[in-house]
């Protein structure tokens, strides 16, 4: 009776296998793929004017609950202007996303690397920008390997300190021992970056304790429990959020409880770009190699403190643009402040009355767009 409880209690927590796209009763495939340097593929779109014209060319990374369709900076703008600004934006499914393979190894490291294979295999050149969208989870790990090999230049830097340094969503650098070379230039660079409400994990050592308690309480209850679950126990995520008994997270059903006013004000416009099919298709291959790996990834815990990073363009040479809505509930204003005071280095833009969607609103994107390429602020 007991080894028969344990198995069915085993089979609550353990999710579904995904249902990959391409796979016997799996999706069908209709966007076009690369494949990765794992035998993953990735799903990916390109906006824009063509590659070999632009002279601006961003990757966008989209946020949770999100696909390679949701690439703001693109789909806002009008076209008059990205031709005129002569911008190609390349954007994707995230792992376990859309048409992506999941990845059931995915950590914040690996999901870079996707990055820099993507545009790798897509020619961007050396130099290309990254956009990431509201709480998209990522690092950018500038990186060498056999199509990135180290030049005469960086040869010095490599045998000094051969460990990759890194950039998150924010990018932060990942802080290194003292007296060590920590930036490597590799055969592709960064040319600036714009993160929008992207994601707090409140277990930073960086954020004083009551700031962090103070914030963390302003969620609503069961995001509360969620969170904690993501953080302490991310083995229960999937039974967590699939359970009847109590309240779920919020994000990851979808409840409206946790919008400000703009936000509701803006959905009926996302909505309009999203029909019900393409919400479908978000997490068609299942919840649990999408939202949730995204979730548990994100609220999980970090190899570093992203308070103790330094400017990843000391000399100037790019510049990293955080934008954040005051009246955001998702993303505590608070706590983006305190990275901003931190950091100083970045470039912070508060939007007054703003919630956590503010980019859809009305010239929002086109402004983050020409502050990230041209410098406006």
């Amino acid at each position: 009776m007991l080894a028969a409880l344990s198995a069915l209690a085993s089979q609550g927590i353990r999710p579904p296998p995904p249902k990959t796209c391409g796979s016997p009763g799996g999706p069908p495939i209709t966007a076009t793929r690369v494949r990765l340097r794992d035998g993953r593929y990735l799903a990916y779109k390109e906006h824009g004017v063509p590659r070999e014209l632009a002279e601006h060319k961003i990757v966008f990374v989209h946020g949770a609950d999100s696909r390679r369709h949701d690439a703001v900076i693109a789909t806002v703008v009008s076209p008059a202007v990205l031709e005129k600004l002569k911008v190609y934006v390349l954007s994707f499914d995230k792992p376990g996303y859309g048409e992506s393979d999941p990845d059931p190894k995915r950590t914040p490291k690996s999901l870079a690397l996707d990055i820099e294979d993507l545009a790798d295999q897509l020619g961007l050149d050396t130099k290309f920008y990254v956009a990431a969208g509201e709480v998209a989870v990522h690092k950018y790990w500038p990186g060498y390997g056999p199509s990135h090999g180290p030049s005469a230049d960086n040869a010095q830097a490599l045998e000094t300190d051969p460990a990759r340094a890194c950039l998150t969503s924010r990018l932060y650098t990942k802080p290194q021992k003292k007296n060590t070379i920590v930036t490597v230039t590799t055969a592709m660079e960064l040319a600036g970056a714009a993160l929008t409400a992207p994601v707090i994990n409140y277990w930073w050592p960086g954020f004083p304790a009551n700031m962090s308690k103070e914030a963390y309480y302003l969620q609503p209850p069961q995001d509360q429990w969620a969170l904690r679950v993501f953080h302490y126990a991310p083995w229960l995520t999937y039974w967590w959020n699939t359970q009847k008994w109590f309240a779920a997270s919020s994000v990851v059903t979808r409840t409206p409880c946790i919008l400000g006013r703009q936000d509701m004000e803006i959905i009926p416009k996302m909505m309009e770009r999203r029909n019900d099919a393409s919400r479908v298709i978000v997490r068609q291959q299942g919840e649990a190699e999408s939202i949730l790996r995204e979730l548990m990834v994100g609220f999980g815990s970090w190899e570093f403190d992203p308070m103790d990073i330094e400017n990843p363009f000391p000399n100037e040479e790019g510049v990293v643009h955080l934008w954040q809505g005051d009246d955001d509930r998702i993303v505590p204003v608070l706590l983006q402040r305190h990275i901003a005071q931190k950091l100083s280095w970045i470039q912070y833009h508060e939007v007054p009355g703003a919630g956590h969607f503010f980019p859809y609103a009305d010239g929002m994107g086109e402004a983050i767009l020409k502050a990230l390429i041209a410098g406006q602020k």
